[in-house]
């Protein structure tokens, strides 16, 4: 972010984005017109930090207006008006943009373009951010860069050492509450009976 720049500057470049589509850097483009996806205000203390819309958040254009938003709300602890409170909320994807259905009709992966592009910029904007939830190997790889395992179990028991880092951001590795991790989920019960308890005294905290 340019000295100077604001929040409000960097969401309106963000939202009228489309490199993927009119000057992708990876090839193909972005099949469909690009949607940019993020909540986000300069008082915010919470930063969730999810993957990349899926097909209902890109016709919404509302981040976690899905199952897997029920699910992460219910692990956070609070309710619909929390979640979607800016002031004090921000939901930052590693990639804005739906990025379209592989073959099997799974998500593609966030478009290469835009962490690079935005995400330095959205976050020099959020100096009042005290937690980065990081939802998944993308922003695992991003946020923990060398520190993350090389794969999501690995990290994942290692998130007491993550969040006790003296960093700020602080950084709280999470798995996706996708579907799609239901059988993580059963295979790591401590998930839901250790960290989740965790995790909703710490938002309690930063929401008060």
């Amino acid at each position: 972010m340019s000295e100077g720049e604001t929040l409000e500057t960097v969401l309106a470049e963000l939202r009228a984005c489309r490199i993927c589509r009119d000057a992708p850097l990876y090839l193909p483009p972005l099949p469909h017109q690009p949607r940019p996806v993020i909540q986000a205000a300069a008082t915010a203390r919470l930063c969730i930090a999810g993957q990349a819309p899926g097909t209902r958040v890109h016709a919404s254009g509302r981040p976690f207006t899905d199952p897997s938003g029920v699910r992460l709300r219910g692990w956070l602890g609070i309710d619909e008006t929390a979640f979607y409170d800016e002031s004090k909320v921000a939901i930052v994807p590693v990639g804005h943009c739906f990025p379209g259905l592989d073959a099997k009709g799974g998500d593609k992966p966030p478009r290469r373009e835009c962490a690079p592009t935005w995400r330095a910029r959205v976050f020099d904007a959020l100096p009042q951010i005290e937690l980065v939830l990081a939802i998944g190997r993308y922003a695992q790889n991003w946020h923990l860069g060398a520190e993350n395992a090389a794969s999501l179990s690995g990290t994942m028991a290692n998130w007491h050492e993550i969040l006790a880092r003296p960093v700020r951001p602080r950084v709280l590795p999470m798995p996706h509450p996708s579907w799609r991790n239901n059988a993580w989920l059963r295979r790591n019960p401590w998930f839901e009976a250790e960290l989740v308890p965790v995790l909703r005294a710490e938002v309690a905290r930063l929401l008060a």
